[in-house]
């Protein structure tokens, strides 16, 4: 079983990526498949790693929607097809920003316990 910090590190570094694939912009990015393929392949690892971030941390930071982002890993996973690219899109600027806080501040807490 891999350590926490393993899982919060990886979620950290994928949005690390979104946000570099996504600096051109929205019409960029809405212009080429292979950017929106690269998004959404590190947004579903993303998620993926948040499930694995033990509850003890989530509960510390209830402004994120925890069951939202496994909810979004399903849909990216399973109906693949179904995906609304502009609601990635939504997430890209509105949520991600709020998640890498809480993930630096997760990473705080752990290394403060060490």
């Amino acid at each position: 079983m891999k350590s926490q910090r393993v899982y919060v590190e990886h979620v950290l570094e994928c949005i690390g990526r979104i946000r570099e694939d996504s600096a051109a912009g929205r019409d960029a990015v809405f212009g080429s498949r292979t950017l929106q393929d690269a998004i959404l392949r590190n947004l579903q690892v993303l998620c993926e790693s948040t499930q694995r971030i033990e509850s003890v941390h989530k509960e510390q930071h209830a402004e994120i929607p925890w069951a939202g982002i496994s909810g979004m890993r399903n849909v990216l996973v399973h109906d693949y097809f179904g995906v609304d690219f502009e609601a990635v899109w939504q997430v890209i600027i509105r949520d991600l920003e709020d998640l890498q806080d809480a993930m630096w501040a997760i990473l705080a807490t752990m290394e403060h316990k060490s």
